[in-house]
Order: structure tokens, then C-alpha cells, then sequence
């Protein structure tokens, strides 16, 4: 068969196409993620509301302050099971390693933009009214390093998490999928990310900060806990999500092959 004539056979099929719109989606979730992960955001005052105040672990005034990477890390635990539920743990594990090595790429190629001479009039200007104190930078290879570099401990810290999280959560996923068959796709889905998730929240700060740079253990952990609730609360709220991309996948896949897909999954 000719070369073009077997790629159009393998593209016709709904269950490739499928795979491959899951897998870019996945992919691309997770970098966006890792890049966006600089900015810290306040989660109560970008709702309206003021900051909470709590303490945890004897460390007062902590809140909703947040990487913004967290707020797409649910929607890639939610692809993970997803993906786990129709094509099954191998392909799982094989997009969670090249996700981990295209993280690694893309770092980088980030670094390596970051320390590329810069034009002059760029750092100095970048095309702004410099009078305009509310739109001019006064060094805009300076501000491109701060945003775009990240400390090699907090690379090392989210990608560790980040495999770490996968490889958990495909777990628990198939372990809950055995005892309870195809009923509950709610309880594998949200208890495999709420288990994950707990451990992604801890491993990327035990890493980044405590090993990396020297916090106290108790302040690592407290923050770690406030990442979880936000996190165990999103996994909540997202439940019907997982439903709602059940329904639009088995309506695109037909009911025959989306049964034969996940019997075929659950058996690895």
C-alpha cells in the first residue's frame, strides 16, 4: 500500500483522530503551564473578594496566592483520565514521558532566547512611550528574563511533580476501575486526581524551595496544603466535566467502538 494511501487509512480512523486532538490538547496544557507558571496571582481578589487570612502549621497570613500554571493543571488531570479511560495506561505513560522531554525542550529553548544578545532599542524602548510610566519598561531584556526564566529547582521541582502526579494517578485510576467495573466514572476520575494532586501540591515546592532554596520545611508544607484545598475543591467542581467529555466522546465515537475501546483499556 502506498505510503500516503496507509496515513489516510490511519487518519480515517476515529479512534486515531481522537488520540491525537487528546494528546495535542494534553501536551500543550502542560507547557502552557510550565511557561504561564511564573506570575503568582491572589485567587480571592481576581474573584472580588477579600484575601483570606489563615494560619497553618503556626505560618499566619496565608490565602489563595497561587501560581497561575495551577489554574490549568486540573484540566490535564482530567485529560489524563480521560485518555486513561479509552486508550489505557500505556499510552497514558507514553504521553506523560514525552510531555516531561518536550517540557525539558521547551525550557530550553526559553533559556537560550533568554541569554541571545538583545537589539538596543528594543531593551530600551520596545517601541513605547517611555513618558507613559504605565506602559514603558526601562529594560525589556531584563523584564523578559525575569518572566520567562525560572530557577532550575523550580524546573526540576514542577517535572518531577508533574511524572510523579502522572504516574499516581493512572494508578489509583485502574486499581478504583477493577473494584467498581464501568459504573462510578466519577469516583476513579475524582479520586485518582484528589490522591495525584496531593502529591504534585507537595513534591514541586519540597523540591523547588525547601531543597532549592532553603525555606523552612513548616512554610513548605503550609503553603503546599492552602495549593491543595484550591486544588481538591477545582477536582470537585470539575466532576461534571468529566461526564459532559464522556458524552461528547461516545457520541463521536459511536456506542460499539467506545465500549471496545474502554474494555480494551481496562485491560491495559
Amino acid at each position: 500500500m502506498p505510503y500516503n494511501n496507509m496515513m489516510d487509512n490511519i487518519l480515517n480512523h476515529k479512534s486515531v483522530k481522537l488520540f491525537i486532538v487528546l494528546a495535542g490538547l494534553f501536551v500543550t496544557t502542560a507547557i502552557v503551564a510550565e511557561v504561564i507558571g511564573g506570575k503568582i496571582f491572589s485567587l480571592e481578589a481576581t474573584l472580588g473578594f477579600e484575601p483570606f487570612d489563615w494560619s497553618i502549621l503556626g505560618v499566619e497570613g496565608l490565602g489563595f496566592n497561587l501560581t497561575t500554571g495551577v489554574i490549568l493543571w486540573p484540566v490535564i488531570f482530567i485529560m489524563t483520565d480521560v485518555i486513561n479511560e479509552y486508550f489505557g495506561v500505556k499510552r497514558v505513560r507514553f504521553l506523560s514521558y514525552m510531555t516531561v522531554g518536550l517540557i525539558l525542550f521547551a525550557f530550553v529553548m526559553i533559556y537560550g532566547a533568554i541569554y541571545s544578545t538583545p537589539n538596543e532599542w528594543w531593551t530600551s524602548t520596545s517601541g513605547l512611550d517611555v513618558s507613559d510610566s504605565t506602559n514603558s519598561i526601562s529594560n525589556m531584556n531584563l523584564a523578559f528574563r525575569k518572566i520567562m526564566g525560572q530557577g532550575l529547582w523550580i524546573i526540576a521541582g514542577s517535572t518531577v511533580a508533574f511524572l510523579v502526579g502522572q504516574i499516581v494517578d493512572v494508578f489509583v485510576f485502574q486499581k478504583i476501575r477493577k473494584i467498581t467495573g464501568e459504573n462510578k466514572v466519577w469516583l476513579r476520575a475524582t479520586g485518582s486526581t484528589l490522591v495525584s494532586q496531593f502529591i504534585d501540591s507537595y513534591v514541586v515546592l519540597i523540591i523547588a524551595f525547601y531543597f532549592g532554596a532553603n525555606w523552612d520545611l513548616g512554610m513548605v508544607l503550609a503553603i503546599g496544603t492552602v495549593n491543595y484545598i484550591y486544588k481538591f475543591m477545582v477536582a470537585i467542581l470539575l466532576t461534571p466535566v468529566i461526564y459532559l467529555a464522556h458524552s461528547v466522546i461516545d457520541s463521536y465515537l459511536g456506542e460499539t467502538l467506545a465500549e471496545e475501546m474502554k474494555s480494551s483499556a481496562s485491560n491495559g
